[in-house]
């Protein structure tokens, strides 16, 4: 399996061992894990975004009123949607 060398000062080092150990895991277990985690959350964030983009026009129609008033679609385009 592939493996990554990661340098850290001793003082970022002795910090990952502490959230290592308050989690229950090795070092290596807990980096993994976390970098994992960011992968996971960067997809879901740009997948989030996608659906936001996909369903904000239903929600300006919708419910206007709950939007700032910068996403607001003006009057006109409201009632011809």
């Amino acid at each position: 399996m592939p493996a990554l060398n990661i340098e850290f000062t001793a003082e970022e080092l002795a910090a990952v061992r502490e959230e290592a150990a308050a989690a229950g895991k090795s070092v290596k277990s807990y980096v993994h894990d976390l970098s994992v985690r960011e992968q996971q959350r960067r997809a879901f964030v740009a997948g989030a975004g996608e659906w936001y983009e996909r369903l904000l026009p239903e929600f300006q129609d919708l419910w206007p009123e709950s939007l700032p008033p910068e996403l607001r679609k003006p009057e006109g385009e409201q009632a011809a949607a």
